[in-house]
């Protein structure tokens, strides 16, 4: 088979020089290595600067190769083995899959392979913590319900059980909790572990919740939060705490409200508050970086407002299964199960495990953009908040059509409006992308909009278009966009045509509603315009009939 070598060695892609034949056990220890990171492709008889040099007489037959890999990997790794020519030179591509856990050599050997400080690709070992961070990632370990080595129950401070029953209260959480004794309570959280021969012992849930501050300092020094303002680039605030979860989050959700003012807009006969940064996104967005951090991993939280917005990151990446191209759809995936599940019940988080949707309607029911994850990678996760002026026309719509509803938008109809709100016009292909779904899924968002009086169809079948419709347009003060936006696209309609017409010599009316998205009838009303206007003449008659340019000269 004939295949291009990759040019450079990167994180997923390895060269192996085979001309002195390369042991078997480098040859494991390099799979082993591209597996337990994303996997990738091994070339062998590449040198490291990219050189062909070709494989070694025993390794000519790659028949057992596979079998060699797979025999000496715990657990045993599939991989497929083909030969590439390249210049006339037998080279083989060895395609290592991603391996679902912690993966080493049959010689107790785990690495991993990383980016070195140049950016050069390296094989380094898999620490213990490494082992456990990958297991917690994919979903086989739930660090925080394990309990802690030297830990003890003298070391959960009551006063913070006491301020957990609080909690309970102030967020509308499980009222059984407030029934139940501490050892109950505990129980009934995870809070505690009590192994079959022995007294209980506190979990690392118990030490994040209840821990006086000294053993949670020592036992999990990896829990830390930090909380910075800064404005025009003077640091105004920088503070880090290693309290118990619910103090610290007190804290900093105190700490935040000077920050974070508001205004008032009258609705009939209410005011509405408009913040510049919705609380309880900020408290959502806040949970979500604790209970997902990774606990294997030193750093903080931190929590970071400036000029521009506010960044909240925390430690580890997404988990498995969890990409920016599905935030909104998939299903909960928590790092820290068991400390999801007691934020949950306590109240802190959304009950049902969708606090993505809650932050995007914290943000979008203002008119801000959307939130951000793009700066997201391997090793954390970044979440920015537009702190940009409130849109108060366009709240005002969305509190009218709440109220017409009885309800809340649906979160695609607000992500539909906020985007038309953006962009003027979209397609069901276009909204798809926003709402993470497919385009049957955003065609239903869109017409239950069009319905609804919101929007505008435009157009049929396929070229089927939407924009906000005229009386929104009008609710929001900007009659003139509306009109705006249809004449524009009339003029583009018609350059368009004309421009079609120049290149391919002449048109027909289903080139036109496919080219103008537009239906028939409109594709014919375009044209007679155009004929109206002596741009264009039609030949011919019904299905037969095309249409080419008037002399220009």
């Amino acid at each position: 088979m004939t295949r291009i070598v990759p040019p450079r060695e990167t994180l997923h892609v390895e060269f192996k020089s085979d001309r002195s034949r390369l042991s078997d056990r480098e040859l494991v220890e390099a799979v082993v290595c591209l597996a337990n990171t994303e996997g990738g492709e091994l070339w062998l008889g590449v040198e490291d600067n990219g050189a062909v040099t070709g494989l070694h007489p025993e390794h000519a037959l790659l028949e057992g190769l596979a079998g060699l890999i797979a025999g000496r990997t715990s657990p045993s790794l599939t991989v497929n083995v083909e030969a590439v020519q390249v210049n006339g030179v037998t080279v083989a591509r060895i395609a290592v899959p991603k391996a679902a856990s912690s993966t080493a050599t049959t010689g107790g050997v785990y690495l991993r392979r990383r980016l070195k400080h140049d950016g050069k690709p390296e094989c380094a070992p898999m620490l213990p913590h490494d082992i456990t961070s990958r297991a917690t990632r994919f979903g086989q370990l739930d660090l925080s319900a394990q309990p802690i080595p030297g830990a003890r129950l003298e070391d959960l401070d009551p006063l913070e059980r006491e301020r957990l029953r609080q909690a309970v209260e102030r967020y509308g959480g499980d009222r059984v909790l407030l029934e139940l004794d501490d050892e109950a309570l505990d129980g009934a959280l995870g809070l505690t572990f009590r192994p079959a021969d022995g007294d209980r012992v506190p979990t690392l849930l118990g030490l994040l919740l209840l821990g006086r501050e000294a053993p949670l300092r020592q036992l999990v020094p990896t829990h830390e939060l930090a909380f910075q303002v800064l404005e025009r680039e003077e640091i105004r605030l920088n503070e880090f705490r290693r309290d118990p979860l619910l103090k610290a989050l007190d804290w900093l959700e105190t700490n935040f409200r000077p920050y974070n003012p508001e205004r008032e807009l009258q609705v009939g006969l209410f005011r509405v508050p408009v913040p510049r940064v919705d609380i309880a996104a900020f408290r959502e967005a806040v949970a979500n970086a604790v209970q997902h951090r990774d606990y294997t991993r030193l750093g903080a939280v931190h929590v970071r407002l400036d000029d521009d917005g506010l960044t909240i990151s925390n430690p580890g990446g997404l988990v498995e299964g969890v990409t920016l191209a599905n935030l909104l759809t998939t299903e909960p995936r928590p790092r820290n199960r068991a400390l999801a599940d007691a934020l949950k019940r306590i109240g802190i988080v959304e009950r049902s495990g969708r606090g993505v949707d809650l932050i995007y309607r914290g943000l979008l029911r203002f008119g801000r953009p959307e939130p951000d994850y793009g700066r997201t990678d391997a090793h954390s996760v970044v979440l920015r908040l537009s702190t940009a002026e409130a849109d108060l026309s366009f709240l005002k719509l969305v509190l009218d059509e709440e109220n017409r509803r009885g309800g809340k938008l649906p979160i695609d109809g607000l992500i539909a409006l906020a985007v038309l709100r953006g962009f003027k016009r979209i397609t069901c292909e276009e909204l798809a992308r926003h709402l993470q779904k497919d385009t049957d899924q955003a065609k239903r968002t869109l017409e239950a909009l069009h319905e609804a009086g919101l929007v505008q169809a435009h157009g049929a079948t396929k070229a089927r278009s939407y924009t906000l419709s005229a009386g929104l347009y009008q609710s929001m003060g900007n009659k003139a966009a509306y009109t705006r936006q249809l004449g524009f696209s009339a003029l583009q309609n018609e350059q368009m045509v004309l421009n079609y017409i120049r290149q391919h010599g002449q048109i027909k009316r289903a080139e036109v509603m496919e080219l103008c998205r537009l239906s028939e009838d409109q594709a014919w009303k375009l044209l007679k315009r155009l004929m109206d206007n002596g741009k264009v003449r039609k030949h011919g008659e019904r299905r037969g009939a095309y249409y080419t340019l008037v002399d220009e000269h």
